[in-house]
């Protein structure tokens, strides 16, 4: 059974971790309502649930095995957390940051990919420069760490795009 999940960051196409999406159906983009917050985090952004601002993002369906490589990527559930909002294409999970904002810099307008093609940002330059810390290889490989996901209703979310 395939499952949609809704990706803002290093998952997009032609980011450093969308080869991890290589089988996943596209099925579009999205932009969420105005009700969250997305933060830098180090070479990566995190989206955290209130706040004001709309994310740009693309909506995939993957299969068990898929989701599986997307929870290790994202250190689900240490690291991020999921939850499901709606999307044009059904319910989407979406992976929330769990771990402190303070003093993280906001990523203005909710958009990534305009944020590391700014190329009068100073950040958005070191980020490009950076490889993201999520995708070292023993973190990829840790077979152990399986986590069967429940799903997590939450308000539905309209699109605004």
């Amino acid at each position: 059974m395939k499952q949609r999940v809704f990706v803002y960051g290093t998952l997009l196409r032609g980011e450093v971790n969308h080869h991890l999406l290589a089988q996943a159906e596209y099925l579009g983009s999205h932009r969420t309502a105005a009700c969250f917050s997305l933060y830098l985090l180090r070479a990566y952004p995190g989206a955290v649930r209130g706040g004001a601002t709309a994310i740009r993002g693309e909506v995939y369906a993957v299969d068990h095995a898929g989701l599986r490589r997307l929870d290790r990527l994202e250190d689900y559930p240490a690291l991020y957390d999921r939850r499901l909002l709606a999307t044009p294409f059904g319910r989407a999970w979406i992976y929330l940051f769990r771990g402190s904002v303070r003093d993280r810099p906001l990523i203005p307008g909710g958009d990534w990919r305009t944020f590391v093609a700014d190329p009068d940002s100073i950040r958005a330059a070191g980020v490009r420069r950076v490889r993201d810390p999520k995708t070292r290889a023993s973190r990829l490989g840790d077979a152990s760490r399986q986590t069967v996901a429940q799903p997590i209703e939450s308000e539905p979310v309209r699109s605004s795009a």
